[in-house]
């Protein structure tokens, strides 16, 4: 087994930078939103407000499980804390629904009983700034998810990315409210709701595949069989299987070579794919077991022993 682990400080890093910003951001943004709902009495905003607040909650719960998942593998975690990361994108799932079951409750709620609202100039700057913040947040945690592959970071951005229309939705309704336009703070608060709930089964259905060990892409896959079978000692692979736990890949299969290899020249030339595979996903953790050419696959479920 070659495990391989280039680029761990720098992904580290980019976790410490993407969670830290993310709780800054949404506990700046939260109180904030709440000056401009309790000077306005916009569903919209009080929406946006209730957001931001889970927001901070999921966002420090990412932070926590991150630096979990950061530790090294021990005696009672030989595959690492990985999986830590997409546990809290999973309590990130259930903390985003009961916001947008709440959202939802008051939007109906200011449907059946229209209130006027106040305070618009300052509620708009409040939710405009909300917007650009959120934006740039978004922004950079689609870059550290594009280089760290982090499931934790990925739910994060997934669900501030849904802030984006909560909090252009709540300039919309603010700034047509004073034109005679009041029900369209309610419908958009009913939007946003439904938004946040999609959201919120997205976020849970994408982590509980992780949990449950699914496969890497298929591309990802066809990528792993080209690197093997470009050694030009290599004559075949099979019994390919893969998973994600947080920042770690796991690479197994078998490696068909010339039987009349030596030991020694069999994990040289194992030693040499491993590698290969760490330089395309670094960090993965790659176990090659070596076959004589011609070998018969084994069946699903057969570990050899």
């Amino acid at each position: 087994m070659v495990t391989t682990n280039m680029h761990v400080d720098e992904r580290q890093r980019l976790l410490r930078w993407a969670t830290n910003a993310a709780v800054a951001t949404a506990l700046a943004l939260g109180l904030a939103k709440v000056v401009a709902w309790w000077l306005s009495g916009s569903v919209a905003v009080l929406a946006s407000c209730v957001d931001s607040a889970l927001d901070g909650s999921a966002s420090l719960l990412n932070a926590l499980a991150v630096r979990y998942a950061m530790k090294p593998a021990d005696a009672e975690h030989r595959f690492g804390h990985g999986k830590s990361e997409a546990l809290a994108g999973l309590a990130q799932a259930v903390l985003i629904a009961t916001s947008g079951g709440f959202i939802l409750r008051h939007a109906v709620d200011r449907l059946l009983h229209p209130q006027p609202l106040q305070a618009v100039s300052v509620s708009l700057l409040v939710m405009g700034l909300s917007l650009v913040a959120t934006l740039v947040l978004v922004l950079f945690q689609r870059h550290v998810v594009k280089r760290t592959q982090s499931s934790a970071i990925k739910a994060d951005a997934l669900h501030y990315a849904g802030d984006l229309g909560a909090n252009g939705a709540a300039l919309v309704a603010i700034a047509l409210a004073p034109l005679g336009w009041g029900a369209v703070d309610p419908v958009l608060g009913m939007a946003i709701a439904s938004i946040t709930l999609y959201s919120a089964a997205r976020i849970g259905w994408e982590t509980f595949q992780v949990l449950m060990d699914r496969e890497l892409p298929e591309e990802a896959q066809q990528r792993i069989r080209a690197i093997v079978l470009a050694h030009w000692q290599a004559r075949g692979i099979h019994d390919l299987r893969t998973r994600r736990a947080g920042p770690n890949i796991l690479i197994q299969f078998h490696l068909e070579l010339d039987g009349h290899l030596s030991l020694h020249e069999a994990n040289s030339i194992a030693h040499e794919i491993a590698s290969a595979l760490g330089a395309e996903f670094p960090g993965a953790d790659v176990t090659i077991h070596q076959d004589p050419s011609g070998s018969a696959p084994l069946q699903p479920g057969v570990v050899p022993m």
